[in-house]
């Protein structure tokens, strides 16, 4: 049953366009708590008693709350408006942060993890929809060509810290550092951040239903969704394998695989500084298929290589740098698209896609894990994945709008 909330009314006149900064501040949230507790899970266990594979599970159930999550803010900030979404959300990290600084014990933990995914999952999901509310679609794929740019560096970062903050003061410092990041985005947002939908004020299981259902039946979005999930988050097969390719398979030093990882971080950020530049002059769907095509090939060039017996770490560096690149090209030209296909559905469109984004590297890591050799089993599935983009994008190219 649908329930209704009285909304203001909102002006003929386009909304306002928020800093750039702040948006990058919001997504960042989100993806910041998965990375940053990483180096401390070892101190964690010793300090909680508890062993290697149940600290893991703060890891696993952050990733899925981060992903169902997206299901519900989309429509939840089409019917109330992204801003008291994005507040709540924000709230709940913050006080998700600071009762894993306090936890007691693993369960305590994982209940706080569990508080802190979908309030980190609100940033990463209304920050693309706020893009598109402000956006035409030329500029939407250029401002989050910027937004995904400043977010890689994240991943690369947030460990340092992470590890610095646990070697310094424990892992509770950790959750204390990112309780105090939600506070400090949430005043941010809360003086800075203006509300940019028209919501409806309606909202139920039956709006899910419809919403999500119309979403499902567009080949255009499900097109843009599943080539964009084929073309990034497949490269978590690439991620979950590149240790043991790198030390078992390449008898590379440990030491060295952070610097190899990142290395294929610089990919992305070139790919997504090169659709920053590019979409001033070319089409989104041209980047589209250019970026797809450089990163099958790169993908396709290395599976030739492993097939040949002929791995090596020069070889394995520049395909994946090449299929780095070409996923940072596609990646926000895809996401802009998908968002697009449908105005008053940009909140459940941005909900949904980054739900598919999860599911889809969840199953491209999964799958990759399944053969016994890494290197073959994980680019044979980037292979895979870029395959499925190439025709996903045929189909929401040549669908109507």
């Amino acid at each position: 049953m649908a329930t209704s909330m009285s909304v203001p009314p909102v002006p003929a006149s386009p909304p306002p366009t928020p800093a750039l900064w702040l948006l990058v501040l919001v997504t960042l949230t989100g993806t910041m708590a998965m990375h940053m507790f990483v180096p401390a899970l070892p101190d964690a266990a010793a300090s909680l008693g508890t062993g290697a594979g149940p600290m893991q599970m703060t890891i696993g159930i952050y990733v899925i709350g981060l992903g169902v999550g997206q299901l519900f803010y989309g429509p939840l900030s089409d019917a109330y408006g992204r801003r008291p979404l994005l507040m709540t959300g924000l709230g709940l990290y913050a006080l998700g942060g600071l009762v894993a600084a306090l936890a007691p014990n693993l369960a305590t933990l994982l209940g706080a993890r569990l508080l802190q995914a979908p309030g980190g999952c609100a940033g990463v999901a209304l920050g693309r929809a706020i893009v598109r509310d402000t956006q035409p679609p030329s500029n939407a794929v250029r401002q989050m060509a910027l937004m995904n740019l400043m977010v890689l560096v994240s991943p690369g970062l947030a460990p340092v810290v992470g590890g610095a903050l646990a070697g310094a003061w424990g892992w509770r410092a950790v959750f204390v550092m990112l309780a105090a990041i939600g506070a400090v985005t949430l005043w941010f947002a809360r003086r800075r951040l203006p509300e940019t939908a028209q919501p409806s004020g309606k909202f139920g299981i039956a709006t899910l239903r419809r919403d999500y259902g119309a979403l499902f039946r567009m080949r255009r979005f499900m097109g843009y969704s599943l080539g964009g999930a084929g073309a990034t988050t497949s490269f978590f097969a690439f991620v979950a394998a590149a240790p043991f390719i790198y030390t078992t398979e390449l008898h590379q030093p440990p030491a060295l695989v952070g610097v190899y990882m990142g290395l294929m971080a610089f990919g992305m950020a070139t790919g997504n500084y090169l659709t920053s530049r590019l979409i001033r002059s070319v089409s989104a769907e041209r980047l589209l298929r250019t970026g797809n095509l450089i990163s099958l090939g790169s993908a396709a060039t290395l599976l030739a290589v492993i097939a040949l017996g002929q791995l090596s770490v020069p070889a394995t560096l520049l395909a994946m740098l090449g299929y780095t690149a070409g996923a940072g090209m596609t990646s926000p030209a895809a996401m802009a698209k998908a968002i697009e296909v449908d105005r008053p559905l940009i909140g459940a469109a941005a909900g949904l896609y980054g739900f598919i984004q999860m599911a889809v590297g969840a199953v491209c890591t999964t799958v990759a894990a399944m053969g016994s050799d890494p290197a073959m089993s994980a680019v044979s599935v980037l292979v895979g994945a870029s395959l499925l983009s190439f025709f996903s994008f045929r189909v929401a190219v040549r669908a109507p709008a």
